[in-house]
């Protein structure tokens, strides 16, 4: 089965801005949102904002806080008077999930980490795909084991094949069997995955523009079968997965890296400007390294400024 994402099938462009509030933003997180950002303004379309706690236990008010204040800084402004937040959305992940089990593609896996390190393969990348350890249980099993742990969810994907055209990367495909697995969209706590609650929120809010990290794209075949799952007749998404933001060393930035939180880049660079100015110039988004504005960058951009790019290395300049 080919499932070929193109552009949106739709007049108006819908972004998103999607952080989510586990720690601060850093530079990495900045740009994404960044090019977000552009890639809707500059298409004459809007900006969604949607706070991604879905696992609140991870999640804290203080960063929530943190995070708006830093996009009002950035100047990304956003276009739904209410935000939308993952964890006030349970009833309608609880929909999702009911339509799911009438469907009958889901099934419920009582496998430890331990038992999935064990049993899980063949190897792919840096992941294990699920062996379907629990995929086949009897009625009886099942009843079983639910006396003794509380399941998660699975999803059974198919043997097939689904590709995406990725406006930044190219074309991309995935085996969901071979190359991903059956994936789990309800843990064992009852929390939703992130593969289901982002795209039952697209669904909600009419995103058809998703703009975000190079460590996503694998994601994006899993939740465009997922989203055909869930709501058929729903319009194509179009997908840009930017470059990943790298240290020196090649480390990916990570948000225990305070030093590159917005804070304490402003206190390098003095300005906002000054600062979008660099990041652009740095990724390729302009040409020169001069202070600009997001709004100003809008004017001029392209997915073709980062095509085919995978990395991108930040350092600060020696002086500011």
């Amino acid at each position: 089965m080919a499932n070929t994402q193109s552009r949106p099938a739709t007049d108006t462009v819908v972004g998103r801005l999607a952080p989510t509030p586990s720690a601060g933003i850093h530079v990495g997180n900045i740009f994404s949102c960044l090019v977000a950002w552009l890639a809707a303004r500059a298409a004459g379309g809007r900006v969604l904002l949607r706070i991604e706690d879905v696992d609140k236990p991870r999640c804290k008010q203080e960063f929530i806080d943190g995070i708006l204040r830093d996009l009002d800084t950035l100047g990304l402004t956003w276009d739904n008077a209410d935000i939308m937040y993952q964890s006030m959305r349970s009833g309608a992940y609880d929909a999702a999930f009911e339509k799911l089990q009438g469907l009958g593609v889901l099934y419920p896996c009582f496998c430890s980490r331990a038992d999935l390190h064990v049993a899980s393969a063949p190897h792919v990348g840096e992941h294990y795909v699920y062996a379907g350890t629990c995929r086949e249980l009897s009625a009886d099993e099942i009843a079983q084991r639910m006396q003794r742990r509380s399941p998660a969810y699975r999803l059974r994907v198919p043997d097939d094949v689904v590709r995406i055209a990725d406006e930044i990367q190219g074309a991309y495909s995935q085996n969901l069997a071979g190359e991903c697995g059956d994936y789990v969209l309800r843990r064992s706590d009852g929390i939703y995955s992130y593969q289901l609650a982002v795209v039952v929120d697209d669904l909600e809010q009419g995103v058809n523009q998703v703009v975000r990290g190079l460590d996503l794209l694998e994601c994006a075949p899993q939740q465009s079968y997922l989203r055909g799952l869930i709501s058929p007749d729903a319009k194509e998404i179009e997908y840009a997965h930017i470059p990943m933001i790298v240290d020196s060393n090649g480390r990916r930035l990570a948000k225990r890296d305070r030093d590159m939180s917005l804070p304490a880049i402003l206190e390098h660079f003095k300005t906002v400007e000054a600062f979008i100015g660099y990041l652009a110039y740095t990724t390729g988004l302009q040409p020169v390294n001069e202070p600009t504005s997001a709004e100003d960058l809008a004017k001029s951009f392209s997915y073709d400024l980062l095509k085919r790019k995978t990395r991108i290395v930040w350092r600060l300049p020696d002086s500011q």
